[in-house]
């Protein structure tokens, strides 16, 4: 490095350089005097340059500097001439109150003559350690909203649940009562769609509400609940699912299951009049992203109609398919023969990997 000629020169340029830095900046002798400040000190600051040089840092302002926990760690740090970063502390500031300022040091040894100085900048991060408080106050307090809104998810799924099953069983009690065949069926009907709606509604209150909804689990524990809510005992029906490992949102869940319920109710109410200990109802799923495939099949009797999609007025199980189908942005089809029945709900096309039974 190139040597100054005259002492002058050096001493100007360092200068410089300490008027140049942006933040406040203060130069300490061995004793901790001042020698040099920029601007940017004196005016954040608000010290008066003319009454500054050779006083020490704790006397400067009044002694506004003599701050136990900054002359502590000085103290400690300076003489061991080790680079200090990111030191923290807290003081007064005129004209702008208290304020959070950063520290980073260095000490100098001259070669030689065993003297030192010290270099010290700050840095006003008050504004940055405000803004995290108040990010960390919102954080804490989204997470005492979202807490009394699971209380109010979870308080309102109970409630939905013990309505469901008032209903339910009103509509049982009422059926039992009459005497009209047909009028006996549509309270049959009607509480066989209550009980499709509580059977999907209990899985999503154990879901916790989950935006996801893992769709292989999904199906796995609403067909056991329907399994064992819905197959009598005078007759054994096996239902299987097989799926690909996938999640979908909790609305497109509500919509999924219902189908998925509806389809396996009718199949354990009709397709097998005859008990049979062969008696199977499969329901697959399968993805290709971004399209998918529901498929609810049985080994039963079949309904004599060959890809044959149901239409509006034809049932209100039908209607409802239907309607939730079109939710899912997917179309149905059935097909039916002696070897059993299979109903499809599928969101484009492709060739299906999944066994059925029909």
């Amino acid at each position: 490095m190139k040597q100054f000629e005259h002492p002058e020169d050096a001493q100007t340029l360092a200068l410089a350089i300490v008027e140049t830095i942006p933040e406040p900046f203060v130069v300490l002798d061995d004793k901790l005097g001042v020698i040099a400040a920029n601007d940017a000190f004196y005016h954040t600051f608000d010290i008066d340059p003319t009454h500054s040089h050779g006083i020490t840092l704790y006397d400067l302002d009044e002694r506004q500097w003599d701050i136990p926990v900054l002359r502590d760690f000085l103290k400690t740090a300076i003489p061991e001439h080790k680079p200090i970063a990111g030191f923290e502390f807290e003081r007064e500031v005129p004209r702008l109150g208290r304020r959070t300022m950063l520290l980073s040091a260095r000490t100098v040894r001259y070669t030689g003559s065993g003297r030192s100085m010290t270099l010290l900048a700050f840095r006003d991060i008050t504004e940055a350690r405000q803004a995290e408080a108040q990010k960390q106050a919102l954080l804490e307090r989204t997470k005492e909203l979202l807490a009394q809104q699971r209380v109010l998810f979870q308080e309102m799924q109970h409630r939905v649940a013990n309505s469901l099953q008032i209903i339910a069983s009103i509509l049982m009690l009422k059926a039992r009562a009459v005497t009209s065949p047909e009028t006996r069926h549509h309270l049959d009907d009607a509480h066989q769609r209550v009980m499709s709606v509580a059977a999907v509604q209990n899985y999503l209150h154990l879901t916790d509400g989950i935006d996801q909804i893992e769709v292989a689990a999904y199906l796995k524990k609403l067909c056991s609940g329907l399994a064992a809510s819905m197959v009598p005992e005078t007759n054994t029906v096996t239902i299987d699912v097989t799926a690909d490992k996938s999640s979908i949102p909790s609305a497109n869940a509500v919509s999924l299951g219902l189908i998925v319920t509806e389809l396996v109710i009718n199949a354990i109410k009709y397709a097998f009049p005859k008990p049979r200990a062969d008696a199977r109802i499969l329901v697959s799923y399968e993805v290709q992203d971004p399209d998918w495939k529901l498929v609810v099949s049985d080994n039963g009797v079949g309904r004599g109609e060959v890809n044959a999609s149901p239409e509006p007025g034809s049932g209100l199980g039908a209607v409802i398919i239907d309607a939730l189908a079109k939710q899912l942005d997917a179309v149905v089809a059935i097909s039916s023969s002696e070897a059993g029945m299979k109903v499809a709900v599928t969101r484009a096309t492709f060739t299906s990997r999944m066994p059925n039974t029909a």
